[in-house]
């Protein structure tokens, strides 16, 4: 089934399968993808699939829609295009046209890893340690968790096969690991580790 990887400076922060006939794409809460950044619009751009194709389209957004570095009005995807929304990086992914081959080994893609069953062996959670939430733990379970408060800090845990990485994703509160600023890489959580975003504490927890 085609999908869409969504990612800021290299970091994922979301994965859409696009089960529906039209999927939109825009900052306000009611679309199917939603990209809460100012430099997307409210109803930025359609997909529209017909039988297994992909069609992209721009809503006459502000800052336009790109694929692969090119401002597009309407345009069929390919496996491996890359559609550009403002600072956000779309992958889309369509293992219908190029079949993956069964067991394929360590020549499989970055995204290929990023199936469901990535690290399905690891057991983590985000045990919140300040706050009203104080106490509360967040199993990470998904591919792409994301925590914090939008517009102020907020940072994506992506599950990968060997682990998981933090990486800071938007805000100009940068979270701390361990009292050290996030920088522009993401980095591999240890258990114990104690991340701070917007104000509260948090412990990743591994069993």
């Amino acid at each position: 089934m085609p999908k869409m990887i969504v990612s800021i400076d290299g970091v994922v922060i979301k994965e859409a399968q696009l089960t529906k006939d039209r999927t939109s794409l825009g900052r306000r809460p009611y679309n199917d993808i939603v990209i809460d950044n100012l430099a997307v619009s409210g109803e930025h751009a359609v997909v529209q699939m017909s039988g297994n194709e992909a069609y992209l389209e721009d809503l006459n957004s502000t800052n336009g829609t790109y694929v692969n570095g090119k401002a597009i009005k309407k345009q069929l995807l390919k496996n491996n295009d890359t559609v550009e929304i403002g600072k956000y990086k779309i992958k889309y992914l369509n293992e219908a046209a190029t079949p993956a081959k069964a067991g394929a080994g360590s020549s499989a893609s970055p995204e290929a890893t990023l199936g469901a069953d990535a690290g399905a062996n690891l057991n983590a959670a985000i045990k919140v340690m300040s706050g009203a939430a104080a106490g509360r733990e967040v199993a990470l379970v998904k591919v792409v968790t994301t925590i914090g408060k939008p517009g102020v800090a907020v940072a994506a845990i992506t599950k990968r096969p060997h682990g998981f990485v933090v990486a800071h994703v938007e805000g100009s509160d940068k979270p701390t690991i361990n009292g050290a600023p996030l920088g522009a890489e993401s980095v591999t959580l240890k258990h114990g580790d104690v991340l701070e975003l917007a104000g509260t504490q948090m412990q990743f927890v591994q069993r």
